[in-house]
């Protein structure tokens, strides 16, 4: 590891709101920004993509991009293994998702394709469900076996839909999404995701509705195509058993492992054999952390914490109940 890294401490960052057609006030009231902001769909918590990489928003840090911080500090900060395997990408984007209205029906390429087209990494994703509304609901995957050629049928006839699985969804809710799954979010859901570092989106339908210039957006229901994975599962939906003051596994993929924290007392989390970072999303109250050099950072409802490779562990100190996502690559 670099000497540079001694410098490293636990690392928060300033949000990227993305205003959509599709988007609500909510992130704004969960994150307590001030004024709230409407029309707001998306904020990216943690994000290594080229030209939108997040800043640093506390300690002396403060100002540096995480693109930067990858250049100076390397395995470091992203774990050796981590480095070497994606060199200066951080490999993980960090979203929150509020959708005041549905989503478009998509699908995202996987590495091998999204790197012949675009070359990029392909999009793998999880959703975990924070808030829901009565009613609020998403598709994850075809509930019965259609071919290429009736898929396009019913993207012509707008019937869709009527082909994909449909979950109503409440808070606690996970859904991991392979690259190739035709997902959507439905109106009424708030959630946060996770995902490989990748912006490639091929939209199928999108309700032939405008934007506020009165245009519909493009499609790309022949890209699309080539990206589907037509088989049908059993379930599209991850179930775990709760339990507090542990760590509970969410998803464990080649892209991201993730784990659910709900506290009300201290525990103590042991790194000294993960070489890896490790983010900290804050889902529900606030929390005090304090890592093993004697940093300490307060995450709070709506923040994310970026914990850099070089720590041993992190002692998590809940301000009363609290809930965090803890994930790494």
């Amino acid at each position: 590891m670099t000497t540079k890294g001694e410098t490293l401490y636990p690392l928060k960052f300033q949000p990227m709101l993305k205003p959509v057609i599709w988007g609500g006030s909510a992130i704004s009231r969960f994150k307590n920004i001030q004024p709230v902001q409407e029309g707001i769909g998306e904020s990216w918590e943690v994000s290594g993509m080229k030209g939108e990489a997040s800043v640093v928003s506390n300690g002396y840090l403060k100002g540096k991009s995480l693109e930067e911080l990858i250049i100076e500090h390397q395995g470091s900060l992203l774990g050796e293994s981590i480095h070497k395997r994606f060199e200066e990408t951080f490999p993980l984007l960090i979203k929150l998702i509020d959708a005041q209205e549905a989503l478009s029906i998509q699908v995202h390429p996987d590495d091998k394709l999204a790197k012949e087209r675009h070359d990029s990494f392909g999009k793998t994703e999880m959703w975990y469900v924070i808030r829901a509304t009565p009613g609020a609901y998403l598709y994850s995957g075809f509930k019965h076996s259609i071919t290429p050629e009736e898929y396009v049928e019913k993207v012509n006839d707008n019937t869709l839909t009527d082909a994909l699985q449909r979950y109503e969804v409440k808070e606690g809710d996970v859904f991991f999404l392979p690259a190739g799954r035709v997902h959507a979010i439905g109106a009424g859901c708030f959630m946060a995701e996770i995902q490989q570092t990748s912006n490639i989106t091929y939209r199928i339908f999108d309700y032939n509705r405008k934007d506020a210039a009165g245009k519909t957006r493009e499609l790309h229901t022949d890209l699309a195509k080539d990206a589907i994975d037509f088989r049908v599962y059993n379930s599209y939906q991850t179930h775990y058993i709760r339990g507090m003051n542990q760590s509970v596994e969410l998803v464990t993929s080649p892209f991201f492992t993730t784990s659910l924290l709900e506290l009300d007392e201290s525990i103590t989390c042991d790194y000294r054999n993960i070489d890896s970072f490790i983010v900290y999303i804050c889902v529900k109250g606030s929390a005090t952390l304090k890592d093993d050099r004697g940093y300490t950072v307060e995450a709070t409802r709506g923040e994310s914490i970026l914990i850099p490779a070089n720590r041993q562990w992190m002692e998590i100190m809940p301000d009363g109940h609290c809930t965090l996502l803890e994930t790494r690559p």
